[in-house]
């Protein structure tokens, strides 16, 4: 079978980009190991994830948000960070960007199922669902990729959007750098009493980092601990009774009383940046080429900015007559996109390496950068602007969050 670009990996990154080929004239196959039932009505992951200004452009420039129901939309009104004991934190206003809001929180599974829906009616793009790739060969003339039935699609250019754990990476050859952060992230639903205002909170505790993402419902959140694997571990052993009362109390009561209205999900923490995002007819997107730590909020924003950027110039390509596949075509996304995340990674993993340090210089030193930020007005709005800007370019350091 021919097709003129296969995409592996139907996660919102694969399935956006699909869907920004929408009308090229290309023939697309996008292939996944799930199931399309799985795809159609994915399970409830637990993940919500913070969207920029610029992203929410783009979603509803590919119909995505039109099929989000109401109560799957969060508002982003302002954020907080907090360390310590400390009751006042770190304000990020939506007044001070000119803006009604920072942003918006949707959930991952809602993102996945309004993406799929769109993908299903182009014409164009052919769905192999329940496939699993086992070999990826590229050329000069041209690439494959054989699937364990044994079944071999024939094509001009190889996507690989299958997590930062990429089996399609690897078998290119591409290396990655990944940072263990060595600690476990619980991301839980729950209901309190106190009402969350549209506030995200970003809370730097001792031994603990915790999250508070503001739901649909004003009583209503999704509550993100991160904490070392054995005490996660412990915690993850109470009955939901018990774990309520210990994330009341590790909210220092807060939010008053707590309730389990969601799974529990965890996720390890694992930064990765793959070392080039491209090679011979083949471009990583998605985590494949960026994995995020998700106190910055750009696992899903990059994403949706990456795979922008290189439809962007397959078709500026096509409209030149030129081969899309061709290596400067491929080579313009890297640099482009390149440009738009290392700093932003690079800084990332300071800033967690800082604010997850409990000892007390670290402590000291991210008090006073805390203290410092609250009194520069230029440097809150070079963070808020990431949030509101909308544009391609993301200049922040703090945005809250994607998991």
């Amino acid at each position: 079978m021919f097709f003129d670009i296969v995409i592996i990996g139907a996660g919102p990154a694969g399935l956006c980009f699909a869907r920004s080929l929408s009308g090229s004239g290309l023939r697309i196959a996008l292939v996944e190991r799930q199931e399309e039932a799985a795809l159609m009505a994915p399970a409830d992951d637990g993940r919500e994830i913070a969207i920029t200004h610029h992203s929410q452009r783009l979603m509803r420039e590919l119909g995505l948000w039109a099929r989000l129901r109401e109560d799957e939309i969060g508002t982003l009104r302002d954020a907080m960070v907090l360390d310590g004991d400390d009751r006042d934190g770190l304000m990020f206003r939506h007044d001070e960007a000119g803006k009604s809001q920072l942003g918006w929180l949707l959930s991952n599974h809602a993102i996945r199922r309004a993406a799929y829906a769109e993908v299903m009616e182009l014409p164009a793009v052919e769905r192999i669902t329940g496939a699993q790739v086992t070999t990826v060969r590229t050329s000069s003339d041209g690439a494959e990729v054989e699937l364990a039935n044994r079944e071999s699609l024939h094509t001009q250019l190889v996507v690989a959007a299958d997590s930062r754990f990429s089996d399609t990476r690897r078998a290119m050859g591409i290396a990655a750098g990944m940072h263990d952060f060595g600690k476990t992230m619980l991301v839980l639903r729950m209901q309190h009493d106190v009402s969350h205002e549209q506030v995200a909170w970003e809370w730097f505790g001792h031994g603990q980092t915790l999250a508070l993402l503001p739901l649909h419902d004003s009583h209503t959140s999704s509550v993100v601990l991160t904490l070392s694997p054995q005490a996660m571990k412990t915690l993850l052993a109470l009955d939901d009774a018990a774990l309520e009362a210990a994330m009341a109390e590790r909210f220092q009561q807060r939010l008053g009383a707590m309730r389990v209205v969601g799974p529990r999900c965890t996720y390890p923490l694992v930064g990765v940046y793959a070392k080039r995002f491209v090679a011979e007819r083949f471009a990583l997107i998605g985590d494949a080429a960026v994995g995020m730590h998700p106190v910055t909020a750009h696992g899903f924003n990059f994403g949706l900015l990456g795979q922008d950027t290189l439809a962007h110039e397959l078709c500026a390509a096509l409209t030149a007559g030129r081969p899309f596949w061709s290596a400067s075509v491929l080579q313009r996304y890297e640099r482009r996109h390149r440009r738009a995340t290392r700093p932003l990674y690079l800084a990332t993993q300071m800033l967690a390496g800082l604010y997850t340090d409990d000892r007390r210089p670290a402590r000291l030193v991210r008090k006073l950068a805390l203290g410092a930020g609250a009194r520069l007005g230029p440097f809150k709005r070079m963070v808020m602007s990431g949030l509101t800007a909308d544009s391609t370019t993301i200049p922040t350091l703090l945005r809250r969050r994607s998991v």
